[in-house]
């Protein structure tokens, strides 16, 4: 972005249109490039005068700052001085003290009074008294990343961002709409999306007909510059897009206007800076991480497919799915909204239709009752998302799926390995385990977790004798497809003596 006093906008028509560079403002970048590289070695003053200079030979002063601007956090300045300057005005000052400075010459002494307290000369003294002030410091050192025609995307780009900062509201349709509600989201910014008269393939080319709408920083509670600067930087996303529109109502000194771009107004420029936000920063992003730490019978999955709701579409933040068959709960998570966004999120919600729908909200936005009311559990937070809330919410599903599988299932149960788990037998019928824990299995034992036919356990009595090392029990357990040591070994009367952490013995108890 800009500062917002570099910014270029016409106002014709009542319209409001930022004013790119042009193929003829090309030699003009590469001009300022090249007083940069020029100037690498010597005072920033030095270098600011060489740019006015070239401000007042070309027809936009503001064009040669905004492409100065932006060469500017690429160039590397620093302070030059044989005495560190603080040290040096400490020691003259204290020497103009006792000669009481009128004169140049009463100057001179206090300056040679000075050298001699610092062991050095006045003319050493005097260069480092305020070689740390901003137009003192040297540009040490300076590397354009872009070429002249790069400079010039990137000052457009860098422009339509400056200009979308007091925008109320953002209006996009893109050939990649995946890319930019992803984007969207890792931004944090407020949005929503309604499907549009306009069909794939249609003279719209390879638009979507889903209309994505992200609320302005301008339409904000408490405008800020966090919030606005996230915004602005969702269009370089939207610029990747290929082909792409968008419209903007932008608040121009309380005069509603509008701005329109497409991808032919604007390319992404060659170089690639950082566009991600700290995902960890964000509630979603703690909850995730959370939550994937647990052990759970569901998988979280983020940005899970659309949902259809009257003519608008929503997308929850996440979605939990039922690891033991094809069920899915969408999660959302109402944090930092305006009323509007809340009404606006509130509807939504109320038009979904056979949809299992969980939403954590924020305690300070007290619509919990109204979520209730539009039979959507909801489960209220402050700071971050409680798992243990969402652990429980979930169990209800669970108590429920579990008793639909263990229905759906016989009494009795016959696996044809002679050894199975729990687990993988659960896997092979598409259910879990809590599903077939009650069932019988006529034809093997239950040993732990494991099914075992008598057979086995017989030819492992055999086996086994008291004395015998536990590593090679194991490997006879191991020949037959089982790992769960202990609970065989108890089965057939023996115990471990253990010798160390990790060797030792069977014994009988």
């Amino acid at each position: 972005m800009l500062t917002k006093d570099l910014l270029r906008v016409s106002r014709a028509g009542g319209g409001y249109h930022p004013q790119f560079s042009t193929r003829e403002d090309r030699p003009l970048a590469a001009r300022v490039i090249g007083v940069y590289q020029g100037h690498v070695g010597e005072a920033r003053h030095e270098l600011d005068a060489a740019l006015e200079e070239l401000e007042r030979e070309a027809d936009d002063f503001k064009l040669v700052r905004g492409f100065a601007k932006l060469l500017d956090r690429e160039a590397t300045f620093e302070t030059r001085a044989a005495i560190d300057p603080e040290r040096a005005r400490r020691a003259t000052f204290a020497a103009a003290e006792a000669v009481g400075v009128v004169t140049a010459a009463e100057r001179g002494e206090a300056l040679a009074a000075a050298a001699d307290r610092l062991d050095t000369t006045p003319e050493t003294v005097e260069g480092s008294l305020y070689a740390d002030l901003d137009e003192r410091e040297v540009l040490a050192a300076f590397e354009s990343p872009w070429s002249p025609e790069e400079l010039c995307a990137q000052y457009d780009l860098s422009l339509a961002q400056t200009a979308l900062f007091d925008a109320t509201e953002l209006r996009v349709r893109s050939a990649d709409p995946k890319a930019l509600v992803s984007a969207v989201k890792r931004l944090r910014l407020l949005y929503e999306i309604r499907n549009t008269d306009a069909s794939p393939g249609s003279a719209a080319g390879a638009l979507s007909d889903r209309e994505v709408i992200v609320t302005g920083p301008d339409s904000l509670f408490r405008r800020t510059r966090r919030y606005g600067t996230r915004f602005a930087r969702l269009l370089r996303t939207i610029t990747k897009a290929g082909e792409w529109e968008l419209a903007a109502t932008i608040d121009d000194r309380g005069t509603e206007r509008e701005l329109r771009l497409t991808d032919e107004d604007l390319r992404v420029p060659g170089t690639e800076p950082v566009v991600e936000v700290e995902y960890d920063s964000t509630v979603e992003a703690d909850f995730a991480a959370r939550f994937d730490s647990l052990d759970l019978d569901w998988e979280l999955v983020r940005e899970p497919e659309p949902l259809a709701t009257g003519s608008r579409v929503m997308i929850p933040d996440f979605a939990f799915d039922w690891k033991h068959g094809p069920f899915r709960v969408f999660f959302e998570i109402m944090g930092f909204w305006t009323p509007e966004y809340v009404a606006k999120k509130l509807d939504q919600i109320d038009g979904l239709e056979n949809v299992e729908l969980l939403v954590a909200v924020d305690e300070s936005l007290g619509v919990g009752e109204e979520l209730e009311a539009r039979d959507a559990r909801a489960i209220p937070y402050s700071g971050t998302v409680r798992l243990r809330d969402v652990r429980d919410a979930l169990r209800r599903y669970e108590d429920r799926l579990n008793d639909e599988q263990a229905a759906a299932l016989p009494d009795e149960l016959v696996p044809d390995p002679d050894v199975i788990g729990l687990s993988t037998l659960a896997a092979d019928r598409g259910v879990s385990e809590t599903a077939i824990e009650g069932r019988e299995f006529p034809e093997h034992e239950r040993v732990g977790r494991t099914l075992v036919r008598p057979a086995v356990l017989g030819s492992l009595a055999n086996e086994i004798e008291p004395g015998i090392d536990l590593s090679a029990v194991e490997e006879r357990l191991e020949m037959h497809g089982i790992d769960d040591t202990s609970a065989v070994l108890s089965e057939l009367g023996y115990r471990v003596e253990w010798e160390g952490l990790s060797g030792g013995v069977v014994r009988e108890k």
